[in-house]
C-alpha cells in the first residue's frame, strides 16, 4: 500500500464511482479498477462492493478513509511549511457555529482580510458535533465550537464566552410560564447543536417533557418563528440583542450554569498551524479580550 493507493480509494468512496473517481484523478477507469483490486488482493478484503448502480465502500474500506485524508493532509501540511516563510497567505478554512459567525466573526474577518490581503478565508458552518468532526477529518484547519471539548486528536483553546438567555415570543413574561404552554414547541438548528442540548435541559427543569423541536438551518429564520409564537429557542445574549430592543421576542435570564458556555476553537493536534492560522488565532485572542473588557 502506497500513498497514491490511498489517494484512489478516497475519490472511489467519495464519488461512488470508478469512473468519476478516474476523472478526478486525471486517469482512465481501467487503472483505478486495477488499482482497487490489486490492494483487495494484497491486503486480502474487500474494500468496495460492485453493482450495477456503481460502488459501496465496505467496513474494512470505511476504516481506511480515515488514513486516506490524514495522509492527504499530512502531506498537504508539509507542502505548504516549505513554502511558509512566515509571511500569513494562502487559503485558510475554517468552520464555525451560525451564532460565532453571525456575533463574533464578520467583524474580526474584515479586520483581517484587510490586514492580510494575501490570505483567502474560507468559511463553513455547522454544529458543534458537524464542525468536530470536520476538523478530525482534516476537512478544516480549525473551527469554533461550544466547550468544553475533550478529544485525544484535538487541541482546545478558548475564543469567547457567551451568556446563553431563553428566547420566546413577547407574550411569555416569564421564565416559569414555558411549563404551562400547550404543545410546546422548540426552534433550534439541526441535531447535534449544544445549545439545543441545553434548552432541552433546561425545559426539563421547569417540567417540560420532550418537546417537540423544529429545525432550522438559520438565526433569522429561528428568530422569525420564535416571534410569531411557534416556540421557543435558547441563543447567545449577543445575538438575539436587536430582536429584543425592537420587541419581537422577549429574553428570560438563567441560572449561571445553563447560561455561560465557552466558544472553543479546536484544531488537530498533529496539523500544521500554518502563519495564516497562527496569525489568525492571534487576532481572535485580542478580539476575545476586547469583548470581555467590554463586557
Amino acid at each position: 500500500m502506497d500513498v497514491t493507493d490511498l489517494k484512489v480509494v478516497d475519490a472511489v468512496a467519495r464519488h461512488g464511482s470508478m469512473n468519476k473517481a478516474a476523472s478526478e484523478l486525471n486517469t482512465v477507469q481501467s487503472n483505478v479498477s486495477a488499482r482497487i483490486r490489486s490492494l483487495e488482493d494484497e491486503l486480502g478484503v474487500a474494500l468496495f462492493q460492485r453493482s450495477a448502480k456503481g460502488v459501496q465502500v465496505t467496513p474494512a474500506g470505511r476504516r481506511i478513509l480515515p488514513f486516506a485524508a490524514r495522509l492527504s493532509k499530512l502531506l498537504h501540511d508539509a507542502s505548504s511549511a516549505a513554502r511558509d516563510d512566515g509571511h500569513p497567505k494562502g487559503v485558510l478554512e475554517i468552520g464555525t457555529l451560525e451564532t460565532t459567525l453571525a456575533l463574533r466573526l464578520p467583524h474580526l474577518i474584515a479586520r483581517f482580510a484587510k490586514a492580510y490581503p494575501e490570505v483567502r478565508p474560507v468559511v463553513r458552518t455547522g454544529t458543534t458535533c458537524s464542525l468536530i468532526q470536520g476538523v478530525i477529518d482534516c476537512k478544516l484547519e480549525g473551527a469554533f465550537v461550544v466547550g468544553p471539548v475533550n478529544h485525544p486528536e484535538l487541541h482546545a483553546e478558548v475564543a469567547f464566552r457567551e451568556e446563553l438567555v431563553l428566547v420566546t415570543s413577547p407574550s411569555l413574561q416569564k421564565l416559569e410560564d414555558v411549563a404551562g404552554i400547550d404543545n410546546l414547541k422548540t426552534v433550534v438548528f439541526r441535531l447535534g447543536c449544544s445549545y439545543r442540548q441545553r434548552l432541552d435541559t433546561l425545559l426539563t427543569s421547569l417540567g417540560v417533557l420532550a418537546p417537540e423541536p423544529l429545525e432550522f438551518g438559520s438565526i433569522e429564520a429561528i428568530i422569525a418563528c420564535v416571534s410569531a409564537g411557534v416556540g421557543v429557542t435558547l441563543l447567545p445574549r449577543g445575538v438575539i440583542a436587536n430582536a429584543a430592543r425592537e420587541g419581537l421576542v422577549t429574553v428570560h435570564e438563567l441560572p449561571a450554569e445553563l447560561a455561560e458556555v465557552e466558544t472553543v476553537f479546536v484544531r488537530r493536534i498533529d496539523g500544521y498551524l500554518s502563519s495564516a492560522l497562527a496569525t489568525f488565532l492571534h487576532s481572535v485572542h485580542l478580539e476575545g479580550a476586547v469583548a470581555a473588557e467590554t463586557a
